[in-house]
């Protein structure tokens, strides 16, 4: 393996390491505050129902049970294990920016690469598979917008649209924007 290669292969590792700590700490964050937040949104909306007769109907009502029923499945989720898998992976991000530093200085390449071997098999220890339904639109964010991950987006050559936007974003975008466009066709085409 040449050093290229190697720097190549630490960026790529820290890249899935310090998304992977973002992710864990996008269902972090939101098992911990959206049941907060949806509660207060909720009894709000119960005592604008009491003088609001559309609130007061059965479709906001029935809004409401779903987003209760949907609480039920975020407590599933034991949220301290998922800080203590960001934190911990965090600390394995840093080493491999470490890591890569070092290499780039002149650390020998098999040396590096034994270190590499070990961050890798810790980090498949440590991750949780089991994340929240959009924990990756938040890790998205909240890895390119708070991690210092300039390093990588260089070594790897990453794109604004092709790799720090989520794909699922991307597929809505094009379903929103197909939607549209057959909406304005059978509108102003078909009427």
């Amino acid at each position: 393996m040449t050093r290229d290669d190697l720097k190549r292969s630490i960026a790529e590792t820290a890249y899935n390491v310090g998304f992977g700590a973002k992710k864990h700490f996008a269902t972090f964050d939101m098992v911990e505050k959206m049941p907060g937040w949806i509660g207060w949104a909720s009894f709000a909306v119960s005592i604008f129902a009491l003088f609001t007769d559309w609130l007061a109907d059965k479709t906001p009502s029935a809004i409401l049970i779903i987003v209760g029923v949907g609480l039920i499945y975020i407590a599933n989720y034991r949220s301290g294990e998922y800080e203590v898998a960001g934190k911990s992976l965090t600390k394995l991000f840093n080493q491999l920016r470490a890591l890569y530093r070092s290499v780039d200085a002149g650390k020998p390449v098999q040396d590096a690469k034994t270190e590499l071997d070990a961050i890798e098999a810790e980090y498949y220890n440590i991750s949780i598979s089991r994340q929240i339904f959009l924990s990756d639109w938040w890790a998205h964010l909240k890895f390119f917008g708070q991690h210092q991950v300039d390093w990588i987006v260089d070594e790897l050559k990453l794109t604004f649209w092709r790799d720090k936007v989520p794909t699922t974003l991307k597929l809505l975008v094009a379903l929103l924007a197909l939607s549209g466009t057959a909406a304005a066709v059978y509108r102003y085409i078909i009427l």
